[in-house]
C-alpha cells in the first residue's frame, strides 16, 4: 500500500516537474491548485493573495472528502467555502500524507475531465 502511494505521489511530482521545470514543494503545489480553482492568472499576486490561493486549494482538496463545501464566489470571482465537518486532529506527518492523498485524487480527477 505504501509503495502504491509513493508511486502515485511521484507521478504527481514528475508531472509538475516536467511542466514547470523544477520539483515543487507542498506550498507550490497548493498555490498552483489555488490558481487553477480561481480560474484566472495574474502576473503578480500579493503575499495575502498567495496565502488565500493556498487556502482555496486546501478547502478544494478537503471538499473531496466532505470537510468543506463551496458556498459561492465573491464579486472578484474568488471561491468561498464553509466547513462541513471538522478535519480530524493529526500529526504533521499525518497531515502531509492526508493532503498528498487529496492532491493525488485532485490531479487524477483533472486528468479524467
Amino acid at each position: 500500500m505504501q509503495d502504491e502511494f509513493a508511486q502515485q505521489w511521484k507521478r504527481v511530482e514528475d508531472m509538475l516537474t516536467e511542466r514547470f521545470g523544477k520539483k515543487p514543494n507542498m506550498e507550490a503545489i497548493l498555490f498552483l491548485i489555488g490558481i487553477q480553482e480561481l480560474g484566472h492568472i495574474k502576473k503578480k499576486f500579493t503575499k495575502e493573495q498567495k496565502q488565500d490561493l493556498m487556502h482555496v486549494a486546501t478547502c478544494t482538496l478537503l471538499s473531496q472528502s466532505g470537510y468543506y463545501e463551496l458556498e459561492g464566489y465573491d464579486k472578484d470571482g474568488w471561491p468561498h467555502f464553509k466547513e462541513a465537518q471538522p478535519v480530524p486532529k493529526m500529526s504533521m506527518i499525518e497531515q502531509e500524507r492526508f493532503l498528498q492523498e487529496h492532491i493525488i485524487a485532485y490531479f487524477d480527477d483533472l486528468e479524467g475531465r
